[in-house]
């Protein structure tokens, strides 16, 4: 399956670690760091130009900034779980 996390840009929900909202996950100094690093090191996608709101991590070490809440994904990652359980 997969996530849409704004403009043009699409996950594949197997590849996705963490979905973390970006105002309340970095109070965290070792948050801070990690994005700090993964900037450096050319890892960061930002999706849109937009206010951003969530940061999610996929296992290939890539991390894409959104502009869509953490909550709003977390809801589309439910919806699309709830087709595949209703599809027999």
């Amino acid at each position: 399956m997969y996530l849409h996390l704004g403009q043009e840009t699409i996950l594949r929900t197997r590849d996705i670690l963490g979905v973390f909202d970006l105002d309340t996950a970095t109070i965290s100094k070792h948050t801070r760091d990690f994005l700090a690093k993964a900037e450096h090191e050319g890892r960061v996608t930002n999706v849109s130009p937009e206010l951003p709101k969530s940061f999610i991590v996929t296992a290939g070490g890539g991390v894409f900034i959104s502009q869509i809440s953490a909550a709003t994904l977390k809801k589309r990652s439910g919806f699309v779980d709830a087709l595949s359980t209703d599809i027999k």
